[in-house]
């Protein structure tokens, strides 16, 4: 009898237990659960948000496409997007030939990415709204590759200026791998696809600019000189680009390769004279557009 108490004992305590938990559970769900008024407003605010998140979403698409369409321009101008004019595919430029006399001269800068005077150029250029065109050293790129996405990101022109910037003479083969080497670089850091070359020191006969010829490259010469690699005091430096430039002239400063300070301190007072003479800047490819439209207008008042 006492055996049979003990065990109905904790079964009438499970019971009871069961009850208790059910009568609470219930009201919990009670108050837990909403009034038809109170779902259908959920609901509506759930429709608001997805409304919202919808035009979100389509303002955020609206301006991921015109951001493409942007950049699309951006790379035309820096000739990402499509090859130079074919009348300067293999050839070499010193200047363009401008019958209209367009005052316009393209800023360029050799031997970097280069720590300090690359940004400092950057934003000397940035704070004037010009785009320059940089000729890099691959072996520098491959050092500073964030500098050389920050010249391609704020809309300069990226070039080819081999890999070593040796001046000795080359076979075909080692021709090759300086310049393909650096342009593939370009375009793995960078994304841009160059078609513009310019040899150190400006040697024509040591196997690059045959063999940049031979690829279609635009070889990129230049028609005044800052001669800035000599280190000459800023008011000469300003002056040896002045004296010799033009319509349509591309001028040669250098953003690296050693201290260029100078540069520095010379390039806005060059970009003042400029444009108080009444020039306007553009990138290389951008020269050679404007050289094609004027020869072409030339060639049909002709016939």
């Amino acid at each position: 009898m006492e055996n049979n108490k003990s065990f109905l004992w904790p079964e009438g305590i499970l019971i009871a237990l069961l009850a208790l938990g059910g009568i609470f559970g219930l009201g919990f769900m009670m108050l837990l659960r909403p009034n038809v008024s109170e779902a259908q407003s959920r609901q509506s605010i759930n429709l608001k948000d997805v409304t919202a998140n919808v035009g979100t979403q389509q303002r955020i698409e609206k301006l991921k496409t015109m951001m493409l369409t942007s950049w699309q321009q951006e790379a035309q101008v820096k000739g990402l997007s499509y090859p130079v004019p074919s009348r300067f595919q293999g050839a070499m430029i010193k200047a363009a030939e401008l019958t209209q006399g367009e005052k316009v001269i393209a800023l360029t800068f050799d031997d970097g990415p280069w720590p300090e005077t690359t940004e400092q150029v950057l934003d000397i250029l940035k704070s004037n709204n010009i785009k320059g065109t940089f000729f890099v050293v691959g072996q520098n790129l491959k050092n500073y590759p964030e500098l050389g996405k920050q010249i391609v990101a704020q809309g300069h022109v990226i070039a080819n200026h081999t890999w070593h910037h040796w001046y000795h003479f080359f076979n075909q083969q080692a021709a090759a791998f300086e310049i393909d080497r650096t342009t593939d670089l370009i375009y793995e850091v960078t994304g841009a696809k160059t078609n513009l070359f310019r040899p150190p020191g400006g040697i024509l006969h040591n196997g690059l600019v045959a063999y940049a010829k031979g690829q279609k490259y635009t070889v990129v010469m230049w028609s005044a000189d800052s001669t800035d690699y000599k280190s000459p005091a800023v008011p000469k430096l300003i002056h040896n680009v002045i004296k010799d430039s033009k319509p349509g002239g591309i001028v040669l400063m250098h953003d690296g390769g050693g201290n260029r300070s100078r540069t520095v301190q010379a390039l806005p007072e060059i970009i003042s004279n400029f444009r108080k003479q009444g020039y306007r800047f553009v990138t290389i490819p951008e020269l050679l557009e404007i050289e094609d439209a004027d020869q072409k207008l030339l060639a049909n008042k002709k016939h």
